[in-house]
């Protein structure tokens, strides 16, 4: 990585605060502030408050707000639907913290094949 390049997951949040910014984005979401707040974990506040063009001492605030919230290990309910007269099928939308969605559509599905693509959406970085 040469010396003005910037890590991927860096260059991605600031696209996103570009495209944001871009659509008259008047208050940062929340799932904008929950992303700036995981760069800012890797990367450091004062690096990622340059990068995504956020005032330093409100990151940090929103850093600091984050670490007093209790961690979760993804939903703590998840709702299937009933199947179809004619056999199990569903349509299933996904979205993380990070605000990426994942939208799946099962036919003959197993309950336990949806936790584990429901999982391993959530716990990818």
């Amino acid at each position: 990585m040469g010396a003005n390049e910037l890590p991927k997951d860096l260059e991605r949040g600031r696209s996103r605060f570009q495209a944001w910014r871009g659509n008259g984005g008047r208050r940062i979401p929340r799932s904008l502030w929950r992303l700036a707040v995981r760069l800012a974990s890797s990367h450091g506040v004062s690096r990622t408050a340059t990068t995504l063009k956020l005032d330093y001492y409100s990151l940090k605030k929103q850093v600091e707000a984050a670490a007093d919230e209790p961690q979760s290990s993804g939903p703590a309910f998840v709702e299937l639907p009933t199947p179809l007269v004619g056999g199990k099928q569903c349509l299933i939308e996904l979205e993380n913290g990070a605000g990426a969605t994942k939208r799946v559509q099962l036919v003959g599905y197993e309950a336990a094949e949806v936790e584990a693509i429901a999982r391993s959406f959530w716990n990818a970085e």
